[in-house]
């Protein structure tokens, strides 16, 4: 006989919230599963990583209170916040239906959840703006009709959702004859198997009946076998792109017509007063222009579907290598290399950019020239690298990332507590490397453990390698104005006008610990310049480059002069001749050009 069970006729807010975590602790032990049956919309395998880290969020945020609407209320609000994805997205729609259409109540029954439960359902119907199913809608939909045709019958909350768990079985299961992908693909729908994993976890808190024993376990991705093979298929909107917006101007339907524009698997989420936006597009800069006439935009994001479908599908390599946007390499050498990039935070008065992303460096520098307020920077919060890193972790045997220095933002120690987290959920080896270093030095640094990865090299010598690489990488920036470092604070008004009046030109190099220096100044840019070439011709007497990077802010005839002295000097073509990043262009400035080398 199995175990009793005592029968649950109220629901309070703590008997929500731990349900709830059961249920998120099984997605996240099974994302990598399901990232490996992604196939829709995009088969670009991270449905389970978007709903890791959608559930993630909301019990690293979400405190129980005794009441059920309260605590409902907080969940639905942290999952509106913190979505990913466009599973990530529908399931955070589905719990505020459930948030909204609740009563005031500090405990429920089971007609009241039914009723909160079946009206829901509109809700993601609603938030979608092409419907498709065989999908997470309709695992959904026939979950809620299910428990609201029973309800009668039982007053038993425990009993109704153990019965349902044969109802989700055969629904999921269904899910692979209504959709044509997941029948050739021989799959379930990652979203909906989500969903179904969710409760299977609360089924589980059932039968277990242990606070203890669950806030004690520890959630640990299962790692599969690469034994399932999907059919490759071509990514034609390259960016899933997302936005929260606030003080929203305009309804859900032009909402709805304004994202279509642009892309498709277009998601409007949320209440009147904030929206959280999925779309698919290949134009995310334009679309962030255009929406900031419909609210004030607290947050974006633009995820690489091809560089996921690549992991997913098309991995060279068995080591996954990540960066930052502060990394100057160009884009034909990051697909290439399947480099994982980023993007670098910019604050431009009110208005919040991705680097190299929604805010292009041509974008940048006109907004500069227009007089717009000192762009701000921040670092890359450790929820976005634990996101990648969740992903990575699924498809690579281990990960190496190189970010920007640490004097220069908090983005490497972001990356490192990230990787510690899911290093210990996953098993896999993360290492996490300071380059010391920004711009075209980063990128050689990194174009040097990317061809080290590419050789079969292991692990643990790439990262030794990589410490001495650091060592010899140099980079000069040759500076036009000072006004920009006026502007930025990193140079007083007073010595501004002074160099301006002597026509001072600095030039900036980093020191050994990664902090920035003034290597020399002259009085024009040209001898400047001339002055970095004598110099590097000093240290490579004894030397050999191994390669270099040309960079500038909108200065080519510099950048070319630079390309033609490094190409007699070494023999060798420029690896990049590249637009220099927005996070330097800030304090160089309009004008600046530099030259990045590493020593063999």
């Amino acid at each position: 006989m199995g175990k009793y069970i005592q029968p649950l006729i109220q629901i309070d807010g703590r008997r929500l919230y731990y349900s709830f975590l059961a249920g998120a602790r099984k997605i996240i032990s099974s994302q990598a599963e399901l990232n490996k049956i992604n196939v829709f919309p995009v088969n670009d395998g991270d449905t389970g990583s978007n709903m890791a880290a959608t559930v993630r969020s909301i019990f690293d945020t979400v405190h129980p209170h005794r009441s059920y609407k309260v605590t409902m209320k907080r969940i639905a609000e942290a999952a509106l916040s913190n979505a990913r994805g466009n599973s990530g997205i529908i399931f955070a729609q589905f719990l505020y239906g459930l948030s909204n259409e609740t009563a005031d109540r500090s405990t429920i029954n089971l007609h009241e959840f039914s009723e909160s439960l079946r009206k829901s359902v509109r809700y993601i119907y609603e938030a979608i703006a092409n419907p498709v199913e065989g999908t997470m809608l309709t695992v959904i939909r026939e979950w809620a009709a299910y428990i609201s045709l029973q309800r009668s019958h039982s007053g038993d909350f425990i009993q109704m959702i153990l019965n349902s768990e044969k109802v989700l079985s055969k629904s999921l299961a269904e899910t692979k004859n209504k959709l044509a992908i997941l029948k050739q693909s021989n799959v379930v729908d990652a979203g909906a198997s989500g969903f179904v994993l969710f409760i299977n976890g609360i089924i589980d808190f059932i039968r277990n009946s242990s606070v203890r024993n669950l806030l004690r376990t520890k959630a640990e991705s299962i790692i599969l076998p690469d034994e399932m093979v999907h059919i490759p298929e071509e990514v034609h909107l390259r960016y899933c792109t997302e936005a929260i917006i606030q003080k929203v101007t305009a309804d859900t339907q032009s909402l709805t017509q304004m994202l279509s524009k642009y892309g498709d698997s277009v998601v409007v989420a949320g209440s009147d007063t904030l929206k959280h936006l999925h779309l698919h597009t290949n134009d995310p800069a334009d679309f962030f222009d255009e929406l900031r006439n419909f609210g004030d935009i607290t947050f974006q994001k633009a995820d690489d579907m091809v560089r996921q479908s690549d992991t997913m599908y098309r991995r060279k390599w068995k080591i996954a290598l990540v960066t930052d946007s502060t990394c100057d390499l160009s884009s034909e050498l990051i697909d290439q290399y399947q480099i994982h990039v980023l993007p670098i935070n910019i604050q431009i008065g009110d208005n919040h950019y991705l680097d190299k992303l929604t805010l292009q460096p041509t974008q940048f520098y006109k907004l500069m020239e227009e007089g717009y307020a000192y762009p701000k920077t921040s670092q890359i919060n450790e929820k976005a690298f634990i996101n990648l890193y969740s992903h990575l972790a699924s498809h690579y045997d281990s990960v190496i990332a190189v970010h920007l220095t640490g004097q220069f933002s908090g983005t490497f120690f972001s990356s490192r507590k990230a990787a510690t987290l899911i290093s210990q959920e996953s098993g896999r080896l993360i290492s996490v490397i300071d380059s010391k270093n920004l711009s075209g030095a980063l990128g050689l640094i990194v174009l040097r453990v990317a061809r080290s990865i590419e050789a079969g090299l292991p692990h643990e010598q790439i990262v030794e390698m990589t410490e001495n690489w650091i060592r010899q990488a140099r980079i000069f920036v040759s500076v036009r104005t000072l006004k920009y470092m006026v502007r930025g604070g990193r140079v007083s008004p007073m010595k501004g006008w002074i160099a301006s009046v002597l026509n001072i030109n600095p030039i900036i190099s980093m020191d050994e610990n990664g902090k920035s220096m003034i290597f020399g100044k002259t009085y024009n840019q040209k001898s400047n310049m001339e002055k970095v070439m004598q110099h590097i011709k000093t240290l490579v007497k004894d030397r050999k480059i191994w390669n270099f990077i040309v960079l500038h802010a909108k200065n080519p005839r510099a950048a070319k002069w630079y390309e033609d002295q490094m190409r007699e000097l070494t023999g060798l073509d420029a690896v990049s001749v590249v637009d220099i990043s927005p996070v330097v262009g800030a304090n160089a400035g309009i004008g600046a050009a530099s030259v990045a080398f590493m020593l063999d």
